[in-house]
């Protein structure tokens, strides 16, 4: 049985490593105020309760990789008022979506001694190509914050304030030194967004993309300045563009015409 009077929960997980998930946990004096204002229905990772739905609020996790996936993610859709991907797994296909640019059989061939026993899809798909989604919360993992944002948000029926600007923004922010001006260090601060905090550069590292695409990021421009003025080779370039969030459109479509153009040389 639901709680009376409170909106219900629900944590849904497909094929990811959990991350996402565990930053809801970790939340931690925050989640324990969220349990008094929601009731928690249905999240595996913390608790074997199930209260069926329908849903006011679906959190979902993961990519889909299997034809039972494909399913569920629809049985969940029809359960849920509201339906929110987390992570790029939900949001860009995640890390396994690498698969989307090679040979899944030959993958398998390779890895497993018995490849007749998996049953997989040949690509590794975000949520919303399956069904409508409400909203995308970015991050490998996300953050916490934003994802008390984005829950609260949904639950007083309003729309999330989650900033849709780039990383290089953060760093103005926190006063970080440009590595890529100051030291030539490629970083792909400017295409990628916010939301880690700029925790690489500030460190003196380049970003690595770990929240995918901001809005209409200009990828084209980036290989361009990494390759042209950075001396950054072609195969380190498509090696970013593919990196957690391989099928985001932005970063999946410049990583082909790259390899198009490498093959035209």
């Amino acid at each position: 049985m639901g709680k009376p009077g409170k909106p219900k929960l629900a944590v849904w997980k497909f094929a990811s490593c959990d991350g996402c998930q565990l930053s809801l946990l970790d939340c931690e004096d925050e989640l324990l105020q969220l349990a008094d204002a929601i009731d928690i229905a249905y999240f595996m990772e913390a608790s074997s309760r199930q209260v069926k739905g329908p849903y006011d609020l679906s959190l979902v996790e993961g990519s889909i990789t299997t034809a039972e996936d494909e399913v569920r993610i629809r049985e969940v859709r029809e359960q849920s008022r509201a339906l929110v991907t987390i992570g790029a797994c939900a949001t860009a296909g995640g890390i396994q979506a690498l698969r989307n640019f090679g040979d899944v059989k030959e993958f398998t061939a390779v890895v497993y001694a018995r490849p007749e026993y998996i049953n997989t899809l040949e690509t590794s798909t975000p949520i919303s190509a399956h069904v409508p989604v409400d909203f995308e919360l970015q991050g490998c993992p996300i953050n916490k914050r934003q994802l008390l944002e984005v829950i609260s948000a949904f639950l007083h029926r309003r729309p999330p304030q989650v900033p849709a600007h780039s990383v290089c923004i953060e760093c103005k922010l926190r006063g970080n030194v440009c590595v890529w001006v100051a030291h030539g260090t490629p970083c792909m601060g400017p295409v990628t967004h916010a939301g880690c905090g700029a925790v690489c550069p500030a460190y003196n590292r380049g970003c690595y993309g770990c929240y995918g695409p901001k809005e209409n990021p200009n990828t084209a421009s980036l290989s361009h300045w990494w390759q042209e003025e950075l001396g950054t080779d072609r195969v380190t370039l498509v090696e970013n563009l593919r990196n957690f969030n391989a099928a985001a459109p932005a970063f999946a479509a410049e990583s082909r015409r790259q390899e198009a153009d490498d093959g035209k040389e």
